[in-house]
């Protein structure tokens, strides 16, 4: 399976779908803000990299497409925040020496490059062999 952009499923979402949206990541965002306030940047920083409208996103998938899409959604997620993962150690590790649009910059190449490699890695086996192992579309792990 490869990424595809679908503009048509952009029709079939309801403008109070965006508005739940918009609404679930304000809120987990303003939770986020609270938690850093109440206990520091340090603490409130590992909540940055919650997916703020992922649960209501895969909640929305799940009533237009069916529960294995919003899996697949949820495994792609999932493999994404390894991603952010990479882009935090990169801003963590740089942030005090160089300059901030340099370390915005590598940051989100090394988010996009393992990203990317996570994708290939889970979905690149799946064609390895004709006796390989198929994934259950449903399973997240």
């Amino acid at each position: 399976m490869k990424p595809r952009l679908d503009p048509e499923g952009l029709r079939k979402t309801k403008t109070w779908e965006y508005v739940v949206r918009f609404i679930f990541g304000g809120v987990v965002t303003t939770c986020t803000g609270l938690i850093a306030h109440r206990f520091g940047p340090n603490i409130g920083g590992l909540f940055l990299a919650f997916p703020a409208i992922l649960p209501a996103s895969l909640t929305l998938v799940q009533q237009h497409d069916g529960r294995a899409q919003a899996v697949d959604d949820a495994r792609g997620a999932r493999l994404g925040s390894i991603g952010l993962a990479a882009f935090a150690v990169v801003t963590w590790r740089t942030a005090t020496t160089w300059p901030a649009v340099l370390v915005l910059g590598v940051a989100t190449l090394a988010w996009v490059a393992v990203s990317v490699a996570a994708w290939a890695i889970w979905y690149g086996g799946r064609r390895s062999s004709v006796g390989a192992r198929r994934r259950d579309p449903y399973r997240l792990a």
